[in-house]
């Protein structure tokens, strides 16, 4: 009996006349509402809290992240004991004025595996200049064999150094520290076995000694060997990706900032444990091209060219620059490469310009290299030849 009652009941339910649903206006669709609060406090716990490896934007992509990042409030990041340390010494170091000294020097540092293949050559640049320079020689194969005198008892302390490797900044850092203990260098420059210099000593002294900042290269480079392709995000919290720099390792630079060079640790360790080859499975860092300008593009951008005083041939767009053979050599060459006066940084992996550089020397227009590279020991002779043409080559620009 119930069963005919269901039976007859589901019969006249279904022979029921359609009646006209009335959808209620004033009800709002509580499930979006819901899914943009759980977004909304997903993005800002991500902010807030994020992972200690990585930034706020991990979650999601850059181009969501951005949209939002402007009205998010900016998060204070707790600083540690070695990085508040290290920024009093470094505010201390760029706060003293620097000393001027009537018998100021300039120091010439030579990165070489052995022996010195142009000693004649600098023989020549030097001569009648013997209280304005020093010498100082690191050897990281084999003690070299000094063939002029002005090189005698330059040799420092040496270690083995490897390409691409932290050994070759511990290099850089040595020869920095065996020269600043003379009080009167005030000018450091790096220089490899290949390099010559461009012009004669007063120019290349008046240059260095009147200049209010240092030469070093430093520029983001925005190709697959910059910054995208060798940051490691485990350089974070203290050197985020968008202070990353990249530049060429021959510096020229004040003795404040030798100074700098010698007292900073932290950024030092930073790179050494994860600025290497092979870091983060398939990135490559080398030290030598983002150490240096990384650093001084976070403590101290404006005290730097970002440029180079040396010049190198990347045009073979090659993993290491053209060297010159002996028969490159004319007094055309060396001419052309003394009067550049424009510097200009390319993308890695592409042939796309970031950015040109007109070289000046405190606002006014100058020559953009004092020295060049990479020259092979067979260039010698030739280069002996044009050696003092090119020195007294008069140029337009020099006063």
């Amino acid at each position: 009996m119930k069963r005919n009652q269901t039976w007859q009941l589901e019969i006249g339910e279904k022979h029921m006349p359609p009646q006209r649903l009335h959808r209620s206006t004033s009800k709002k669709p509580n499930w979006i509402i819901i899914l943009v609060c759980l977004i909304s406090i997903a993005m800002i716990g991500a902010y807030v809290f994020p992972p200690q490896r990585y930034s706020s934007c991990y979650f999601f992509s850059t181009n969501m992240c951005d949209q939002f990042k402007d009205w998010l409030p900016p998060m204070e990041r707790v600083i540690s004991d070695e990085e508040l340390s290290s920024q009093v010494v470094i505010n201390e170091i760029l706060s003293m004025t620097p000393v001027k000294s009537e018998t100021g020097k300039i120091a010439f540092m030579f990165l070489t595996p052995s022996t010195l293949p142009f000693e004649k050559l600098w023989e020549k640049f030097f001569l009648g200049h013997e209280d304005r320079y020093s010498i100082y020689v690191h050897a990281s194969k084999k003690k070299p064999v000094n063939r002029s005198p002005v090189f005698a008892n330059t040799n420092i302390r040496s270690d083995n150094v490897v390409w691409g490797k932290i050994s070759m900044v511990d290099a850089e850092r040595r020869l920095l520290a065996n020269a600043f203990q003379d009080p009167n260098n005030q000018h450091f420059v790096l220089l490899s076995d290949s390099c010559i210099p461009l012009h004669n000593f007063n120019r290349v002294y008046r240059y260095l000694m009147e200049s209010n900042v240092s030469f070093i290269d430093c520029f983001d480079d925005t190709g697959p060997h910059g910054t995208s392709g060798r940051y490691s995000e485990n350089m974070m919290p203290e050197v985020e990706m968008k202070d990353f720099r990249k530049g060429s390792q021959w510096f020229s630079i004040k003795r404040q900032h030798a100074l700098l060079i010698l007292a900073d640790s932290l950024y030092y360790k930073k790179f050494r444990l994860f600025c290497r080859p092979g870091m983060d499975g398939d990135k490559n860092c080398y030290s030598d091209e983002h150490y240096l300008p990384t650093l001084f593009n976070m403590v101290d951008p404006g005290g730097i060219a970002n440029r180079s005083i040396t010049y190198v041939d990347w045009t073979e767009r090659k993993w290491h620059p053209k060297a010159f053979k002996a028969k490159d050599i004319s007094y055309e060459l060396l001419r052309n490469l003394s009067t550049v006066d424009q510097f200009v940084h390319i993308a890695s992996g592409k042939n796309q310009v970031v950015e040109w550089i007109t070289c000046s020397l405190n606002g006014v227009k100058r020559p953009c290299f004092l020295f060049a590279r990479k020259f092979f020991p067979e260039t010698l002779d030739s280069l002996m030849t044009h050696f003092s043409p090119i020195f007294q080559l008069h140029i337009d620009q020099w006063v």
